[in-house]
């Protein structure tokens, strides 16, 4: 029997696969049209190397780029934005840990219908509310919850009393805790009352209930606490207990961000 050639590393079967143009067209780089023309501007890369108009790939072995940027291109990636509510839980099964000792809701229950190996991309404890990220791209998730790439989350912190000028110089000078100091990147006065504030801050840092626990440290108890942004995704419109997709551009953004 006569045996076919090996595939050699880095370049793809032009007679096997799928057209990349229908590729980059189906994670919504461009029309069919746009691929074809950033093909023929030598913008796209499949293994590292130029492509060629024609190309084929397979979606889930190569990788491909566009202005050294990675597309995801897996037909069985899933990329999502969850609104988790206060008293959710942030765990993929309903029978697994505290879901199971507590019987509240959790956010498997919320994303159970699209698709299998999903994961949250970082946690929110369960009186804390907001964005979660929700894939099942090992490869992104391990990156964006790594220090060294240091993702910058932003979240609204509602605190009782009245803030004094210097808590914003005092959170961004870093305050200590029992598992060393933490510090904001940044800290916005949204609205103040004689009886609460509403505080922005932005934190690379991922520790265990890390805002909170900054926050008591300098004397102010949170009251609620909603994280609004991580990385370049924004939680927006979504309302709690919703669920999108994320959007093209948003997962490009998310690969930039992290180097893919």
């Amino acid at each position: 029997m006569k045996m076919s050639p090996p595939r050699p590393e880095g370049s793809s079967d032009s007679s096997a696969g799928v057209r990349l143009q229908k590729v980059l067209a189906g994670a919504g780089v461009a029309s069919r049209r746009g691929a074809e023309e950033l093909i023929v501007a030598r913008r796209v890369t499949v293994n590292g190397r130029v492509a060629e108009l024609g190309s084929r790939v397979d979606p889930q072995r190569d990788v491909v780029q566009v202005d050294g940027v990675g597309v995801a291109i897996g037909s069985d990636l899933v990329y999502l934005a969850v609104n988790k509510p206060r008293g959710m839980v942030s765990a993929m099964s309903s029978n697994a840990g505290a879901s199971a000792q507590s019987g509240k809701p959790s956010i498997g229950d919320l994303v159970a219908p699209y698709g299998t190996g999903l994961h949250h991309v970082g946690r929110l404890d369960v009186d804390s509310e907001g964005l979660l990220l929700v894939t099942n791209d090992g490869t992104l998730s391990h990156r964006l919850m790594h220090p060294s790439f240091e993702i910058a989350k932003r979240y609204l912190v509602e605190v009782d009393g009245v803030v004094p000028r210097g808590l914003g110089r005092s959170l961004r000078a870093g305050v200590e805790l029992d598992d060393g100091p933490v510090r904001v990147d940044d800290y916005v006065l949204v609205d103040a009352t004689p009886r609460s504030a509403l505080i922005e801050v932005e934190i690379h840092e991922g520790r265990n209930r890390i805002v909170r626990r900054m926050f008591d440290a300098a004397g102010f108890p949170v009251r609620r606490l909603v994280r609004v942004s991580m990385g370049p995704i924004k939680l927006g419109e979504l309302k709690p207990g919703r669920v999108r997709h994320l959007s093209a551009g948003e997962r490009r953004s998310l690969y930039a961000a992290v180097g893919l």
